[in-house]
């Protein structure tokens, strides 16, 4: 596999499960190195770390609440002290409450909120002056950030509120050359997904309303993200990428 990576160093945030594990392992296949944050399993950390290094490059696991906004200087100070530069963040740690609308309280909306649009603004203001010119920023959206899911209303507007921090974003730092951008990664088969009301339900219907007769893997993401990531995305910036099969044309 090309070494395109070779010599980068990434920051994926919830990157020892599921979507986050998918792109550090791939950014470590390319060469780069990784710094991985956590925040509740120790052991989901400390084997994930062991997957990276065994591609050869170095990483780390920062443990660390990404809606704790007091505790995120630390991990770029970290970064900084150990390669001297970030050239990737990746923002994927993502959390809430399901609830309607109507009963969203305070609770489930800065939950959130704090963990997810808040901490994109936090890590990007935080790392963007460790970063070099050209350097590539990329988060993770969802399908709920335009469309309807019952039950996903707080989670859904955090969701909003990041792709647009994404466009803002890529304009004041475009004269960096720094590229922001947005996978939304529709329905995807991960322990995330398992935790919907009416799981069997909603996997049937998903499953019948794709073109593509399934649901999304993991891997299949992680790739648009570390493409956005690389240098063969370079003439793409503020925008959100829909991965999906084809769902959400239906």
């Amino acid at each position: 596999m090309e070494k395109e990576l070779q010599g980068k160093v990434a920051f994926v945030s919830g990157g020892t499960k599921g979507i986050g594990l998918e792109v550090a392992r791939k950014l470590a296949q390319k060469g780069a190195s990784v710094v991985l944050n956590y925040f509740r399993s120790r052991q989901a950390a400390h084997d994930a770390v062991d997957l990276i290094k065994s591609y050869g490059v170095d990483c780390y696991a920062h443990r660390a609440n990404m809606g704790n906004h007091a505790q995120l200087p630390a991990i770029f100070e970290g970064i900084k002290e150990r390669f001297g530069q970030l050239d990737i963040l990746i923002s994927n740690a993502a959390l809430g409450l399901y609830t309607s609308m109507l009963e969203i309280d305070d609770k489930s909306w800065d939950l959130s909120m704090h963990t997810n649009a808040r901490a994109f603004l936090h890590c990007i203001q935080l790392g963007a002056p460790i970063m070099p010119d050209h350097s590539r920023i990329v988060t993770l959206s969802s399908l709920g950030s335009i469309r309807y899911i019952p039950g996903y209303a707080a989670i859904g507007v955090s969701k909003a509120a990041i792709e647009n921090i994404v466009r803002y974003a890529a304009i004041e730092l475009a004269q960096r050359h720094i590229n922001v951008n947005c996978v939304s990664g529709g329905f995807i088969d991960t322990d995330a997904l398992k935790v919907f009301p009416n799981y069997d339900k909603m996997l049937k219907e998903v499953k019948d309303r794709t073109p593509f007769g399934r649901v999304g893997k993991p891997e299949e993401v992680a790739d648009v993200v570390v493409f956005l990531a690389g240098p063969k995305a370079s003439w793409i910036t503020g925008q959100t990428v829909i991965v999906d099969g084809g769902y959400s044309l239906m």
